[in-house]
């Protein structure tokens, strides 16, 4: 760039010749540098706010679009906070069939340390000992003070009490992340069915949650499956008659002094379980570990409803006598002879506490439990047809039970099915199952003789299966089975304005190593079916190791201990079921006029 002199020689030489003043030459061009100066300027400033300009004009657009684009989409939720944003933290609701809450999600927060930002290790682990009792203050400090560590978890769930607590510490080195927990609002109702859930993957700001156990792991991935929207899934169990099923299942077993309890009430037409219980049981929201040793059964996460099989008595003997009836062979007015000696390989064949039934039709066999008369049955059928008889009823394989403890459930089989194997597992010896198998094996004879596949989900309608037996068969079974009630071995089940039928089973219990069985330790099954004229629901009610005491002796027959159970759970649930009461008009006139 030239520059202009400001006194330029020329023109200071010719304002001189003419007597001007130089100075004003110098002043002039003093202002033109300036003005120029200003005008390079000028158009500098212009140019600038010019690209300013564009670019506040590019990033309003963006911003624009941006937000034009986020308000045409759906609006979804986080399911998680980052950095752990790959963990799906979220997991459906579990309800009843009425819609009542039996598992949800809770927001919690986890509490870790930074060890390195701590200020006061010593004092941060002193008091966090007081807030979490279970937590040893020395071994957390030693963790704290370890140089390497840079993360510790410190507890991966708090309530919010203990998180004011923890915050009132004032250590900038614990520190607190948000995350779901299961909960389970009703404890341990159901406990067994819902199983429980623990945290899988974790991250700091959110965490995995599983299923571990029950209907929770049967079902994880579709409760954690986010194409289903967070739609609950829905059972077949109603809480209120679980609640009563369990009150009186625990009742009954403290009373009767048992081990153990167990009992399934199930809709005969749709398969539908409405209560499942296994006593002793546990609160899901604080699952305990499996046990280490001792017998599974010792543990109360083991559901004796479903894994537990033992051979289940007399319970049996209805299907030897309906088989023999669909056979043709018999009817139930024929004439059976029950009298000593019967030996089958051996073997005789006993009658309890040495009863001497005589000469009796089919019916009577069952009404007074006769183990001669229905072995005599089996032997008639045959082993062969015995066994796809009670194949076609379920009792060769786990009950397809939407549970992962289901397949636990395998019955056990003799392994040489000869004809000694067929009379004893005529009258419920020889060959062990669960409760849930034997709800199964009843409701095809109270729904008219079709086999009925259990079911933890609720249902739209009836889903009978195969028919294993005919209407008129199954109607006849269940007469003999109402006479069982009314006249014979389970009087006890009689409820009043409900007309039940069923059967008692007593079982002595085998020793665990295999070596016999115990001489007073017994399994004791109720099972029932109601209404009897036409039954809507199977009951079955199992006890371990129970005593009744109350008379002279102890007294471990199924009459004694699981039949008044079982009359206690009907007259609770079958007014909660929709059934209505039956009274005998006369019966209720002789009443009204003594009072």
């Amino acid at each position: 760039m030239t520059r202009t002199p400001l006194r330029p020689l020329a023109r200071i030489l010719h304002a001189r010749e003419k007597g001007e003043n130089p100075d004003a030459i110098e002043r002039e061009n003093i202002r033109i540098r300036h003005e120029q100066m200003r005008d390079r300027s000028r158009v500098r400033a212009e140019g600038r706010l010019a690209m300013l300009g564009v670019m506040f004009l590019c990033a309003f657009v963006t911003i624009g679009a941006r937000m034009g684009l986020l308000s045409a989409t759906e609006p979804t939720e986080p399911r998680a906070y980052a950095p752990g944003a790959s963990i799906l933290a979220s997991r459906a609701d579990i309800v009843d069939r009425e819609g009542r809450i039996l598992a949800t999600n809770m927001e919690t927060h986890s509490l870790y340390a930074h060890p390195q930002q701590m200020v006061d290790p010593e004092r941060a682990a002193r008091e966090l000992a007081k807030i979490f009792p279970d937590l040893d203050g020395a071994a957390l400090e030693r963790r704290f003070k370890d140089p390497k560590s840079k993360f510790r978890w410190v507890k991966k769930k708090i309530s919010p009490e203990q998180m004011q607590a923890v915050h009132d510490i004032g250590e900038p080195g614990l520190l607190f992340g948000p995350r779901e927990m299961r909960l389970y609002p009703n404890g341990a109702l159901a406990a067994h069915v819902l199983g429980g859930a623990s945290f899988g993957r974790e991250g700091v700001h959110a965490a995995e949650v599983i299923g571990t156990a029950g209907i929770e792991k049967y079902f994880d991935a579709q409760l954690r499956d986010p194409a289903r929207g967070g739609a609950p899934l829905e059972l077949s169990l109603d809480l209120g008659i679980q609640s009563a099923v369990e009150g009186v299942l625990d009742s009954g077993m403290k009373l009767m002094n048992a081990k153990g309890a167990a009992a399934v009430l199930m809709n005969v037409h749709t398969g539908e379980v409405i209560a499942i219980a296994s006593l002793p049981d546990f609160d899901p929201n604080d699952r305990p570990n499996p046990p280490t040793k001792g017998a599974p059964a010792d543990s109360p996460l083991f559901n004796r409803a479903v894994q537990g099989v033992y051979e289940l008595g007399s319970t049996f003997k209805i299907f030897a006598a309906a088989q023999a009836m669909e056979l043709g062979l018999v009817t139930p007015q024929t004439i059976i002879d029950t009298r000593p000696p019967f030996r089958v390989g051996g073997f005789a064949i006993g009658e309890f506490e040495g009863h001497n039934y005589g000469q009796i039709p089919v019916e009577k066999i069952i009404i007074e439990s006769s183990n001669r008369g229905t072995g005599k049955l089996a032997l008639a059928i045959g082993p062969e047809r015995q066994q796809q008889f009670l194949k076609s009823l379920g009792f060769f394989e786990p009950v397809k039970f939407e549970m992962v403890e289901a397949p636990g459930g395998q019955p056990l089989l003799p392994k040489r099915w000869g004809e000694l194997s067929t009379v004893t597992i005529s009258y419920g010896h020889g060959l062990s199952s669960s409760p849930l198998h034997l709800a199964a094996g009843y409701a095809a004879i109270a729904n008219g003789g079709y086999a009925v596949q259990p079911t933890l989900l609720k249902q739209q309608g009836p889903r009978h299966g195969e028919k294993v037996m005919s209407p008129g068969v199954a109607l006849e079974a269940r007469r003999m089975l109402r006479k069982v009630v009314s006249e014979g071995t389970a009087s006890f089940g009689d409820v009043p304005g409900y007309s039940v039928a069923g059967k008692t089973g007593t079982a002595d219990k085998p020793k665990e190593n295999g070596g016999g069985y115990y001489k007073d330790k017994t399994i004791t099954t109720f099972a029932s079916m109601f209404p009897s004229e036409s039954p809507e629901y199977v009951l079955i009610v199992t006890l371990d190791e129970p005593v009744e005491t109350s008379g002279d002796k102890p007294r471990r027959t199924a009459g004694w201990t699981s039949v008044p159970i079982g009359a206690e759970i009907i007259g609770r649930v079958a007014p909660l079921l929709g059934l209505r009461p039956e009274y005998d008009t006369g019966e209720m006139q002789a009443t009204l006029v003594r009072n």
